[in-house]
Formats: structure tokens, sequence, C-alpha cells
């Protein structure tokens, strides 16, 4: 009896140590705590209400950040003598060494604590994302090197803020984009509240940056204005003046390296807004995940792999649209570049549009079909990453389609009618339809899941199943007919066969299409990231609404544009990869 008893004692040890290993160390476990909460009897109760009061009071400091911001820059865009650009880049300069601080504190205490990163979301920061952190980045930091090398050329008429504040600048986004390549995936579990604020403040200070370089306007005036004198001067008129100001006494001197930071600058500036715009989504992506507990069964083991096998006609046809669109962006910048641009290559550049928007309309209307008549079950999964690609989507399409309302609008206030304005109000038209079109197809391919393929898991059920078959034969010691299992494994092949067959034709089309689509997202991100701007450059609208206003309308539309265009190729490769 007493063997027994030790036996059984044993065997529930060993039982209860089987059962720890398996679950959990609470221990690691970090709960929420706040003040208003603290006297909820429940833990998970108290730690769910301290998290949502920890969003509540992060989001309102971003809130009140970004109002100040705004009465900061507003002020200075209609009373810019009671408020000047440097009294904003003061404001601005103390919020991005407020963010510097707080991410070195991140880097060196809150991310090397114990237990402080538990968990990491497989969905957050994928490479293309934190690339394009990298890439704009390094675009950012050499438009802060222009604006150094052009103030430094000018520095007996011009402040000295205006090299201290792109240095703090660079600084900013060095640090910045260090930050977000190795912690965007991160979960952190310790300091929750604090790292939430950080994160917000962070955020906010992005917004702030691009709205500000969004509504500044002034070093282009200025530039303008000196480009604009130097035509006067060559047809012998008066020479061209602004209304009197500081800015236009600074005149570039006739030298390489000050039309070079002139050329620069101009060239670079949208890569900035894009980079705060991207930085502001993976930030926003981190807060979400901060106290963020992801269970085993939610990360996927057998991720999909990239692999160009099975597509012929989308990838032959996004490479011929990629190669007119070089052609045309090349011919398209050889002649606004020139001293007397052709009215001819605004109507070439229309028109390659014109051709390539309803393609690519009328492949996300089939791909949207072929979503509705497949059988693939929604994933329904809790997905901060895929909730905010969707917001994203939706939101940088607004950049596109409120630059075409504008266009539409002064064309039909303007009346006049020829080839150029025709073509222009088509585009417009056209923008809208492909924008819409293809944000219905890319948010219905997100929310599918993937298809199943009789790969690893399959194989492995099967081992398993073959194993507990020859366990049970062994021990009643019968014998399974051969013939009739080769019966069975025919059958369940047969009927795969078969649902494969009636699958693989849309599996085939999603592919064809999404890669079609892929390139040519990334053939319209090129042209206007790279300095094709016809919108700005063609004179109509800029005429109608005013230089300041259609300056302010293009700076919000066409970086959200490019950042459309970008995002819009990775969710179509997420399309791609799952079909």
């Amino acid at each position: 009896m007493s063997s027994n008893k030790v036996s059984k004692q044993k065997s529930c040890n060993h039982c209860k140590s089987k059962s720890a290993s398996a679950t959990p160390d609470t221990s690691t476990i970090h709960y929420e705590e706040f003040w208003l909460y603290r006297h909820c009897s429940s833990v998970q109760q108290r730690d769910t209400q301290a998290q949502k009061a920890g969003r509540l009071f992060s989001g309102l400091l971003a809130m009140n950040v970004v109002f100040l911001g705004c009465a900061f820059i507003s002020s200075m865009i209609f009373n810019h003598v009671a408020i000047t650009l440097a009294e904003v880049w003061i404001l601005l300069s103390i919020l991005k060494v407020l963010c510097l601080c707080w991410i070195i504190y991140y880097l060196l205490g809150t991310s090397r604590q114990p237990h402080a990163v538990l968990h990491r979301d497989p969905h957050a920061g994928p490479v293309w994302v934190r690339g394009s952190v990298l890439l704009f980045g390094c675009f950012s930091i050499l438009l802060n090197v222009f604006h150094i090398g052009y103030s430094a050329i000018l520095i007996h008429c011009k402040s000295k803020a205006e090299i201290v504040f792109p240095s703090i600048e660079i600084l900013f986004i060095c640090t910045q984009a260090y930050f977000l390549w190795h912690h965007s995936k991160d979960c952190i579990q310790v300091q929750h509240n604090f790292t939430r604020c950080g994160l917000m403040l962070t955020i906010a200070t992005n917004l702030l940056l691009w709205l500000l370089a969004m509504t500044n306007d002034t070093l282009h005036v200025e530039i303008e204005s000196q480009l604009r004198e130097v035509e006067q001067r060559f047809a012998g008129k008066a020479p061209f003046s602004l209304p009197c100001n500081d800015s236009t006494l600074c005149i570039c001197p006739n030298t390489t390296i000050c039309k070079v930071f002139q050329k620069g600058y101009i060239l670079l500036y949208p890569f900035n807004t894009e980079y705060c715009l991207i930085c502001c989504s993976v930030l926003y992506v981190m807060w979400k995940n901060v106290g963020r507990r992801i269970s085993h069964h939610h990360v996927p083991h057998n991720k999909p792999k990239f692999k160009f096998q099975g597509v012929v006609f989308g990838p032959l046809l996004g490479a011929i649209a990629v190669v007119i669109g070089i052609c045309v962006f090349m011919i398209y910048q050889i002649q606004v570049t020139s001293s007397t641009p052709s009215h001819q290559v605004f109507v070439i550049y229309y028109s390659y549009y014109i051709v390539l928007l309803p393609l690519m309309s009328v492949g996300a209307v089939i791909g949207t079909i072929i979503h509705a008549l497949e059988k693939r079950e929604l994933d329904t999964l809790k997905n901060p990453t895929r909730s905010l690609d969707v917001v994203l989507l939706m939101g940088a399409a607004l950049g596109q389609i409120g630059m075409c309302y504008f266009s539409i609008v002064a064309l039909v206030a303007i009346g006049h009618v020829d080839l150029l304005n025709s073509l222009i109000l088509s585009y417009s038209v056209l923008l809208i339809f492909q924008n819409i079109t293809q944000n219905v197809f890319i948010i219905d391919g997100l929310h599918r899941q993937p298809f199943m393929s009789p790969g690893k898991g399959e194989e492995m059920k099967d081992e398993e199943e073959m194993k507990d078959e020859q366990n049970h034969e062994a021990y009643d010691q019968r014998r399974v007919s051969m013939l009739e299992l080769g019966q069975e494994i025919q059958k369940v092949s047969m009927s795969y066969i078969h649902s494969y067959s009636n699958q693989s034709w849309k599996r085939r089309a999603l592919r064809e299409i999404s890669f079609f689509l892929v390139l040519c997202n990334i053939i319209l991100w090129v042209m206007p990231t790279f300095g094709a701007h016809p919108v700005f450059e063609n004179g109509l609208e800029k005429a109608f609404y005013g230089y300041s206003t259609w300056f302010v309308i293009v700076n919000f539309g066409l970086p959200l544009g490019v950042f459309y265009r970008m995002h819009s190729v990775g969710g179509l490769l997420e399309i791609y990869i799952t079909a």
C-alpha cells in the first residue's frame, strides 16, 4: 500500500510538473495597473481597464501636442510676423529632442529589462516597410544636407537657425530609423504607459513635421522667384519680384554647387513627407502592440513564401507597362527641365496614364469577382497590422482622389476645351475609379485565408494517423487489407485533385492579376517620386487656384499618392503569395 501511495504521489508530481511546463510562467507576465482601477478584484479585468486607460491618456497627449503644433503652423501661415518659421522650428526641435531622449531610453533601458519583449508581432514591420523607412530616411537626410549647404552659401542673408534645425532633423531621422528597424515588431510588456506616451509623442512629432512640409513653401517660392528673375533677364524684361520679404533678398550666386543644392532640395522634397507618413504607420502598430500577448496558435508556423512560378501574362504585361513608363518618364524629365517645355510632353504623359489606368481597373474588378466566386474562409483573427493596412489604403487614396476632384472643378470652371484639358479631365476621372476598384480588391484579398495545399501539414497529419493505426493494429493483432487502404488513399487523392482543378484557374488568375498590378503600381510610384509632377508643372490648376493654395493641395495629395502606390504593392504581394 505504501509503495502504491509513493508511486501515485510521484505520478501526481510528474503531472504537476508537466502541466506547469505546458502553461506559461505567470511570473513573467507583467499585468498592467492603473490607479483608477486599483480596486478591481480580477487581475485580468484590472489589466484590461488599465490598457484602455493607458491608450486613452497617451492619445490625449498626442492630440494636445498636434493641436498646439497646428496652432503654431497656422499662425505662421496667416500671420508670419507674429509667429515666424524659426519659432515653429524651435517648437519642433523641442519635440524632437524629447522623442530622442525617449527612444534612447527605450533602446538602453526599457527593451533590456527582464521579460520586456516576450512576444514579437510577425505581421508588424515587414521587410518592405522597414526598407522603405531606411530608403526614405536616407533621402530625407540628403534633403537636409542640401538645405544646410544652400543655407551655408547664403549665410550672409539667412539665419543660422536654418543650419542648426536641419542638423537636429538629421539626428532625429537616424535615431528613429534605427529604432524602427530593430524594434518595430516588439510587444513590450513593461513600462506600458510610459512607452505608449513616448510612441504617441513621436507620432505627433512626425505628423507635425509632415504638416509643416506640406504647408511651408518659403524655400520653393524663393527658388522660383530666382528662376523667374533669370528668365526675365534673358528675355530682356524687367525682373520679376515677389512681395518684399527677407527671402527674396537672398540671390543664389551663379555657381554650380548652389544650383545643385536648389535642384536637389526640390527633387527630394516629397521623400521627407513620405518618411514621416511611413514612420507614423509603423509607430502606430507598435503603440497597439504595447502589452499585447500573442498566443502560439496565432503565430503562423508555415508562412507562405514568394515563388515566381505559374505566372506568365501578368509579368509580361506588367513589364511592358514598366518599360513604356520609363521611356515616358525620361522624355518628360528631359522636356520639362529644358528652358521651354513642350506642350506635347504633357499629352504623352497623360495619354500613358489614360491607357494604363483602365487596364488596372479591369484587372482589379476581375480579381474582386474571383474573390466572390471562391470558397475561401475569411480570416477573422485580431490583427492590428491588417487593420492599419486597410485604414492606410483608404486614407492614402484620398490624396490622389482629392487632387483629381480639384482638377475636375478647375477644368470645368475654366470651360476651355482643348486636347490637354480633355486628357487631364479623363485622367482625373479614371484615376478616381482605379483607386476605388484597387482598394476593394486589396482589402477583400487581405481578409481571405491562404489557399490550403497538401503540403507539410497534410503529410504530418497523415503520418500521425498512420502511426495511430499501426499501434492499434499491433495492440489488437489485426491486419488491414492493403487493397482497402490503397482504395481509401486513391479516393482521398481523387477528391483533392478534383477540388484543386476547380480552384486552379482562380488561383492562376489571382496571381496573374496581382503580379500585373504590382508592376503597374511600382512604375506609378517611381514616376512622381523621382520628379514627374505634371499636376504642378502644367500650370492650369496653379493658375486657377493660385501658387500657394495649389502648393498646399499638391503637397497634401502627392505624398499620399506616392505612399498609396507603395502600400498597394505590399498588399498586392501578400495577395499573390497567399494565392
